[in-house]
């Protein structure tokens, strides 16, 4: 007897088969380690992704690392999306939701709230909300078709939260947040979680925070991206031109000090340049390194530069990234260069009257992270109430927020040592 062939159209099929499609997914997140548990594996392979991305194919529903964008702004700026199953599965063993808990979203997307319902059972409250009724009327619709109607979906600005149903055991933020609210500290149970997609610097990490006295902590930060926050909660960023609108600093928290540097014409001076002799894999993560610029730089931001002012900022076979500062009348950015196939060497490149001094100064604190901190579980985050004293804060850097005061401090051995550089600056 002959076996039959598979023809294109079996395999066409095979690719838009939902169920083969979430296990490779499934697969795939535990390999990249976003999946870290199997009752996150679970409530993956138990919710139908793809009934609430109907804008995709399953195909691309069940894409790991993509997310599934549902609107636009009047620009094409995505400003809402179903976040990827990666940064879901990240902030769900974050949470680590528990059967009979009380959980808030903010930010709907439909498949992430069925998700926590799951996790939660039927014992279990979760509600979500969006300032946007599009959104929430999508999510109302996708949530019932799924079988899902005993999530509680809200049209509210989440600025407030959502006093109705609290307290909450766990509160997940799904929009990327600028500052923390004073509502949902005050609607978070006292053994509750916080899991929050924080920008501080520039920097977004999402934060798994829980309470210590008066304040709270992050147990863990993953780096992450998520639309920006709308409404009451919506933040605008500084810009200081380097090279008008085709070259400039991006300020999330504010320029640091009274007076905003004119830097207008900085990148038409003499590039200054220096390697550290620190390297890297082309597989290895250095979200700690920005970090740790972020927080030892004042005048620590974005650069963002048109494609056309590549030859101005590096030379072939080099590598310009965002992390930047200013120091006084000069800007230095990080850089990398290729040394062997798969490996890159960090370095700085700046412009400016003091660039010489400034990319030195660059260097030496990208080696201060290589032998201090690139092994290191990274920084601790710390949400503290306005007000509260100088003296009473960790030792790192402090950002004042409207509603809250967020620390980022480092473990040993930096503690002393970055006491020491900022005294100096």
């Amino acid at each position: 007897m002959s076996t039959p062939e598979h023809t294109d159209t079996d395999a066409a099929r095979a690719a838009e088969d939902p169920d083969e499609l979430r296990k490779a997914m499934i697969a795939e997140l535990w390999e990249m380690g976003a999946i870290r548990s199997d009752r996150v594996a679970a409530v993956f392979d138990g919710v139908p992704r793809h009934l609430f991305a109907p804008e995709a194919t399953p195909a691309q529903a069940y894409k790991a690392r993509d997310a599934v964008h549902v609107k636009r702004d009047e620009r094409g700026v995505p400003i809402s999306t179903v976040s990827s199953p990666q940064l879901q599965a990240g902030m769900l063993e974050q949470a680590d939701i528990r059967p009979g808990m009380r959980a808030l979203e903010i930010g709907s997307g439909g498949v992430n709230a069925a998700m926590m319902a799951w996790l939660a059972g039927p014992g279990g409250q979760v509600t979500t909300v969006d300032i946007d009724s599009d959104v929430t009327e999508r999510a109302r619709r996708l949530l019932d078709a799924a079988g899902y109607e005993r999530v509680n979906v809200i049209l509210a600005d989440a600025e407030t939260g959502i006093a109705d149903f609290a307290p909450y055991d766990r509160i997940i933020v799904t929009v990327g947040a600028w500052d923390i609210p004073q509502a949902w500290l005050d609607q978070l149970a006292p053994d509750g979680r916080l899991v929050v997609p924080l920008r501080v610097r520039g920097l977004t990490r999402s934060l798994e925070l829980v309470r210590e006295g008066d304040h709270l902590v992050s147990r863990s930060a993953e780096i992450c991206g998520f639309v920006a926050m709308q409404g009451d909660g919506a933040h605008q960023e500084q810009l200081v031109p380097l090279r008008g609108t085709d070259a400039v600093m991006r300020f999330d928290d504010g320029w640091p000090c009274e007076q905003v540097p004119d830097l207008d014409g900085v990148l038409d001076t003499p590039r200054a340049q220096a390697w550290t002799g620190v390297r890297i894999g082309g597989a290895e993560s250095f979200e700690t390194l920005q970090l740790w610029l972020a927080t030892v730089f004042p005048g620590f931001g974005k650069l963002r530069a048109e494609a056309s002012l590549r030859p101005v900022l590096v030379d072939e076979g080099t590598v310009w990234f965002d992390s930047a500062a200013i120091e006084g009348d000069s800007v230095a950015y990080l850089t990398t260069r290729g040394v062997e196939p798969g490996i890159a060497e960090f370095g700085a490149h700046a412009f400016g009257p003091h660039a010489d001094d400034l990319v030195t100064a660059f260097c030496e604190q990208i080696r201060a992270w290589d032998r201090d901190q690139r092994h290191g579980p990274g920084p601790t985050f710390g949400v503290w109430p306005p007000g509260t004293p100088d003296e009473r804060l960790p030792d790192g850097v402090v950002v004042d927020k409207r509603h809250q005061r967020i620390t980022m401090s480092w473990p040993s051995p930096t503690g002393q040592e970055h006491q020491e550089v900022t005294e100096k600056e």
